[in-house]
C-alpha cells in the first residue's frame, strides 16, 4: 500500500487505477481531497442552492467510488468527475422540481462583490437571478466554460454533446444574461446584432 506521500506523488489515473485495484480506498481519498473543492464549486453554479451542491456531490463521489471501473481512460479523471458531478446536480434538480433558485445562493457566482456600489449590488443580484432562470442546457454550459474555464472540447464530453452544442448553449446564455442586462434605453437596432457562431449545428 503506498502511504501519503506516496499518494501526493501519483497522478489521478494512477490513484484511479490503485483504487480499482483494491486499496480499502486510501487512494480514492486522495482524489477527493484533491477534487473536492472545485467539484464543490461547480455544483454550486449549477444547482444555485447550497444544500442541493454538497447533496449532489456526495453522491457523485460516492457514485464514483463504487463505479471506478467504468472509468474506460478516453478522457481526463476530472473530466470524468465533472460529469458524474454534473449530472448528480441536474437529477437532483430534477426531482426538486425547483426552477427559480434564492438571490443569495448563487453567492460563488464571479461578480461584483459585496464592497461594490448599489447600483451593482443590484446588477449583481440581477445576472444572479437570471442565471438561476436558464434552462439547465444552457446554464450549465456556461458554468463549465465561462465560470470554471473548461476547453470547449473538454465541456463537450463533461456533458456529452457535440462541440457546436456547447458553443450553441454558450451563445444562447450569454444573450439571455446580455438581455437582462441592457439598459431599458437600448433599442434592439441600436447595433448590429449578434451572430450566432456559423459552426453550430
Amino acid at each position: 500500500m503506498t502511504d501519503s506521500a506516496g499518494l501526493a506523488e501519483l497522478d489521478d489515473r494512477a490513484l484511479l487505477a490503485q483504487h480499482v485495484a483494491g486499496d480499502d480506498g486510501v487512494a480514492f481519498g486522495e482524489l477527493f481531497r484533491r477534487h473536492r473543492d472545485r467539484m464543490y464549486a461547480v455544483a454550486v453554479r449549477t444547482c444555485g442552492d447550497r444544500e442541493l451542491a454538497a447533496d449532489a456531490v456526495q453522491e457523485a463521489f460516492v457514485s464514483a467510488f463504487r463505479r471506478a471501473d467504468a472509468y474506460r481512460g478516453d478522457a481526463a479523471v476530472t473530466t470524468w468527475l465533472h460529469r458524474i458531478v454534473v449530472n448528480a446536480c441536474l437529477d437532483r434538480l430534477r426531482r426538486e422540481k425547483t426552477k427559480v433558485r434564492r438571490a443569495g445562493d448563487l453567492g460563488e457566482v464571479d461578480l461584483p462583490d459585496r464592497h461594490d456600489h448599489h447600483g451593482s449590488t443590484e446588477t449583481a443580484i440581477v445576472v444572479r437571478e437570471a442565471l438561476a432562470r436558464l434552462p439547465e442546457a444552457q446554464r450549465t454550459a456556461l458554468v463549465l466554460v465561462d465560470m470554471h474555464g473548461l476547453p470547449v472540447a473538454e465541456a463537450a464530453v463533461v456533458l456529452g454533446v457535440a462541440e457546436g452544442t456547447v458553443k450553441s448553449r454558450c451563445f444562447r446564455g450569454r444573450e439571455a444574461l446580455a438581455a437582462v442586462l441592457r439598459p431599458p434605453s437600448a433599442e434592439a437596432g441600436d447595433g448590429p446584432a449578434a451572430t450566432e457562431p456559423q459552426d453550430v449545428p
